[in-house]
């Protein structure tokens, strides 16, 4: 792939394009207006990225024509919370937001997530865009519709499924990220490495362009997500990793991050795999090697018994079983369920 745009087209309830390409922020207000026509528009950003960013968005989207207002709240999964969500209500809100409106998610996954349930529960739904500006949120969590917040009691616990209008993946920030951020996303990676073997030979191979990574990454969940928008079945192979990383994330009071919780729950998962004679050790070195040059080796801090426990609260438990995602080989994992009496013996 060069560095043109690309573009991949989601047939999802609301159908919508994922935009990937360099230097696509300072188009932001073109490439809105061709979805959104006019109308007012509400920029949600963390005060991160509202400092790397927002200023060019809002320049971009103005010279387009849009009345443009602004919520920044504090970066980091701790804001994923409902006083944050609520403060984004009660702004929409106060701003005389109508359903014909729109709201633009500028930032990472919390961003992402943030704005997008926000969206779909102000008026019963309002119209939101997102321009990701981490590699997680490129790669995954910008595209297939998922929205939530965190609990006490677990993440990602309350939520709605709210497709965007539009995702504007431009890589040319990526470039600049932190080395902690850029590694977060790259736990995403490992996982779509594991699930498509065309990710898998990408990251392998280890000479590609961003641009060819997040689209290899975007197009595969896009046609998991046309086959199960809902998650009733296929798309839980999205969560590969994701149950024990959960916990993991639970456990560290969310100091450890997404994206490096992942890679340790697929290390979890591999090395189950690896114990039930799922893999032989030749796949199993295969798939650590890619995993390693995703994210570097890492030792989880916790034990399986306690990464367990925190984990029943998880969203994916159902009555006395537990969803997990089981590898079998690159390109061929499985939903299966699990009791969860028997998890710590069957993780361990």
């Amino acid at each position: 792939m060069s560095n043109s745009l690309a573009k991949i087209h989601v047939k999802t309830s609301t159908e919508y394009d994922v935009l990937i390409g360099e230097n696509l922020i300072e188009q932001a207000g073109s490439l809105v207006k061709n979805v959104l026509g006019e109308c007012r528009i509400a920029l949600i950003t963390d005060d991160v990225v509202d400092k790397l960013y927002s200023k060019k968005v809002i320049s971009s989207l103005k010279e387009s024509g849009y009345d443009v207002i602004k919520f920044v709240f504090k970066n980091g999964e701790q804001s994923k919370n409902l006083t944050t969500y609520g403060q984004i209500l009660e702004f929409l809100a106060q701003n005389e937001f109508t359903r014909t409106d729109a709201v633009i998610a500028l930032g990472g996954g919390v961003v992402g997530d943030m704005a997008g349930f926000a969206s779909a529960t102000f008026l019963r739904g309002i119209r939101y865009i997102q321009i990701p500006t981490t590699l997680l949120a490129q790669v995954d969590s910008s595209v297939g519709g998922k929205t939530a917040i965190d609990l006490s009691y677990g993440k990602n616990l309350t939520g709605a499924f709210k497709q965007p209008e539009l995702v504007i993946c431009d890589t040319s920030v990526l470039k600049t990220l932190p080395k902690e951020i850029f590694d977060d996303g790259m736990g995403e990676v490992a996982k779509y490495a594991l699930l498509d073997k065309k990710v898998f030979k990408l990251i392998e191979k280890g000479d590609y362009s961003l641009d060819e990574l997040v689209y290899l990454c975007v197009d595969y969940k896009r046609q998991i997500v046309e086959k199960d928008e809902f998650e009733s079945n296929e798309r839980k192979l999205l969560n590969l990793g994701h149950t024990t990383a959960h916990g993991i994330e639970l456990l560290s009071g969310y100091t450890i991050s997404h994206g490096r919780a992942v890679a340790l729950g697929l290390r979890i998962m591999l090395n189950a795999a690896k114990k039930h004679l799922n893999i032989n050790e030749q796949v199993y070195e295969k798939i650590i090697g890619v995993i390693n040059k995703c994210v570097s080796e890492e030792r989880c801090a916790y034990q399986i018994k306690d990464i367990c426990t925190a984990m029943l609260n998880d969203k994916k438990r159902s009555g006395d079983y537990i969803s997990f995602v089981i590898i079998y080989g690159v390109g061929d994992c499985r939903i299966e369920k699990i009791k969860t009496v028997d998890a710590m013996e069957y993780l361990s």
